[in-house]
């Protein structure tokens, strides 16, 4: 009944990566809502870091409606750090379909697709499961003057400019996948104590650099092994609460699988943490999942076969918990909640195999977000709003046409038979 990880980024209460795991497409969006800042449209100049071509005059659309072309934008980074460059680029077909993919002109990575594009009159909209940007269409059709709202309660302002082919940003090639069969560990690698009072956690790579932030031991056999903090037996005081920062290059070239992300943590545990353990079958107050009556209510993914998966979290908050999955196993869901949210286990009973991108918004309980509570996640106070999102097993079977049931089950753990905080860099 062990569940694996499958994405390669967390936000919320571990969102400190999601501007970091630039690699994925959901991380295009998310590193936009990281920033929470006014993304201003920009001419086609581009910074010198990116060497692009000299800005040109912007090409009026064919038709006043006519959104074809290519879209460009920088989301303002915060306290007056550099922000972030966002590509739209968008086609129409004979039949006058649309098309259109998000880029991250900073950071590439595979594109997030849009689902639906609608255009109306001047108003634009660019939709998925995770995200949504609309807004109006200038009169000469060179701006789109809008919003961004990947899930929070605060949608962001943003404006686009249409730019012309030869003085667009390139998009950077991304980093080719890990060979298949490698088993990599780190070449360098630091694990220091992480700075007091630092808030949330986040793990991801930039560039070739994996890091963790924030992260306990039990965060990291958990993410390691696929396990929840209550499948690890054994472990002394300090697994739950000293809070460690990782930066390390893996000793093999390209980004690694979900798999091997696993074998990266295994062997940094072994090797910087010294754990010794072993595995015993217990019974486990578990929750299953299963698909509720009237079938799954869920889309599938518009990744391609390539793309990694994402799991993200916004909140908690007054407006709730959002989570948001791209390109993502039922199985993948269990194993990131498991991590992040609930109380104990998960275990997926659905026996769906397909990948898909959706959104789940609920109301927490006091039982949940435990795992972040040393790293500075609170819960809101309850909300007296009629208008709140339902509490989360309501959520589930509305939302994603699955069910969520507490039950026991004969489960996997990890006894500690020894452990060692690790040494100074």
């Amino acid at each position: 009944m062990k569940t694996r990880v499958e994405s390669r980024k967390m936000r919320s209460g571990w969102k400190t990566l999601s501007s970091l795991a630039g690699c994925a497409a959901l991380a295009v969006a998310l590193a936009i809502v990281s920033q929470g800042n006014r993304a201003a449209a920009q001419s086609p100049a581009p910074s010198a870091q990116t060497a692009a071509p000299a800005a040109t005059a912007q090409p009026a659309p064919a038709a006043s409606t006519d959104i074809s072309g290519i879209w460009q934008a920088t989301v303002a980074g915060p306290n007056g750090q550099k922000g972030q460059r966002v590509v739209i680029k968008v086609t129409k077909d004979a039949s006058g379909t649309y098309a259109a993919s998000l880029f991250n002109a900073d950071r590439g990575g595979p594109p997030l697709k849009f689902t639906t594009v609608t255009v109306e009159g001047a108003d634009v909209k660019f939709a998925t499961p995770m995200v949504t940007i609309q807004g109006k269409l200038s009169a000469d059709g060179k701006t789109i003057d809008g919003s961004f709202n990947g899930g929070g309660p605060n949608p962001m302002p943003i404006s686009f400019a249409l730019t012309a082919p030869d003085a667009a940003w390139p998009i950077p090639e991304p980093i080719k996948p890990m060979a298949a069969d490698a088993k990599p560990g780190f070449d360098v690698v630091t694990v220091k104590p992480s700075t007091p009072g630092s808030q949330g956690k986040g793990i991801g790579f930039d560039g070739r650099h994996f890091r963790l932030l924030h992260a306990n031991l039990n965060d990291m056999i958990a993410l390691g092994y696929g396990l929840h903090a209550k499948q690890i037996v054994g472990a002394p005081d300090w697994a739950g609460k000293d809070l460690f920062d990782v930066d390390g290059v893996p000793d093999v070239p390209g980004i690694p699988s979900s798999k091997q992300i696993e074998i990266l943590l295994q062997k940094l545990l072994a090797d910087r943490f010294q754990l010794k353990f072993h595995n015993e079958q217990r019974e486990l107050a578990v929750y299953a999942i299963t698909v509720a009556a009237g079938g799954p209510k869920l889309t599938k993914t518009t990744a391609g076969p390539d793309d990694p998966s994402g799991f993200g979290i916004q909140g908690p908050n007054s407006q709730g918990v959002t989570v948001i999955a791209r390109n993502l196993t039922i199985a993948g869901f269990a194993t990131w909640m498991q991590a992040s949210v609930t109380d104990r286990p998960m275990v997926d009973q659905t026996e769906l195999k397909d990948r898909y991108d959706f959104r789940l918004k609920w109301t927490p309980d006091d039982s949940q977000f435990l795992q972040f509570r040393g790293a500075g996640t609170a819960l809101p106070p309850p909300s007296d709003d009629p208008n709140a999102p339902p509490v989360f097993y309501t959520a589930v079977r509305e939302q994603l046409g699955l069910k969520i049931e507490a039950t026991k089950a004969p489960d996997e753990v990890m006894v500690i038979d020894s452990v060692e905080r690790p040494s100074p860099n």
